[in-house]
């Protein structure tokens, strides 16, 4: 679909922006422990640091980590949904972590069931406070990217930013309806950040935004 193809290629050119931003902080040497949280198939970290091949690939979806593996080589790690990351401190030169941290918001089932928009935000955080400190906690320098909750359009559902201002009641009830033809399809289990909340997420980094045009799209925290 037409709307497919421009946010693709939006989302393209954004992620070449954010990688040469990064290049800017971090050079990797070849041999360098790096660490993709979220990263499924492996696609996007094989283009932001294609000379490196000691990579580790960390997510839920099995299915993706075998892409990984098979097309570019990489470890690969499941994630069992606990709250420790299964690395030692410092393992890792870089933890690269990518439109992730939104989604690290609690147990499903149960997030995106939460209609009371205070207890919604306030579990949400805990765990991604929880997340945060896993990474700092492995990675000797981190790259963490996440969407910028007051962006124009929101990125998980591209409807306009109206659909992060409503109540969560309202909001669910929103997704739910668009998810019926919308051509992009979520489930409300992210909770969107601003600069403040990635600061005291990730106090020793550097945060930098991403704009299009006058406004944020998104968050990046580098430590390096």
């Amino acid at each position: 679909m037409v709307f497919q193809r421009i946010f693709g290629w939006f989302s393209k050119r954004s992620r070449q922006r954010r990688a040469a931003t990064l290049a800017s902080f971090i050079k990797p040497e070849p041999d360098w422990r790096i660490l993709d949280l979220g990263g499924g198939t492996g696609e996007h970290i094989h283009r932001v640091f294609p000379n490196c091949r000691n990579i580790t690939v960390c997510d839920y979806s099995a299915a993706d980590l075998a892409i990984a593996r098979d097309r570019f080589g990489y470890t690969t790690i499941q994630a069992d949904g606990s709250d420790r990351l299964p690395f030692a401190d410092g393992e890792f030169d870089l933890v690269f972590c990518s439109s992730v941290i939104e989604h690290v918001t609690g147990p499903k089932d149960s997030i995106i069931k939460m209609t009371n928009g205070r207890e919604f935000q306030d579990t949400a955080f805990h765990f991604q406070q929880k997340f945060a400190s896993e990474i700092r906690r492995v990675g000797k320098r981190y790259y963490v990217q996440t969407p910028h909750r007051y962006f124009i359009i929101e990125s998980h559902t591209w409807l306009p930013i109206v659909i992060v201002l409503l109540p969560r009641p309202l909001q669910i009830r929103t997704i739910a309806f668009f998810n019926r033809f919308w051509p992009k399809q979520t489930e409300p289990d992210w909770n969107l950040l601003v600069p403040s909340q990635m600061k005291h997420l990730f106090p020793d980094a550097k945060l930098i935004l991403e704009r299009s045009g006058w406004m944020p799209k998104s968050i990046m925290a580098i430590r390096s």
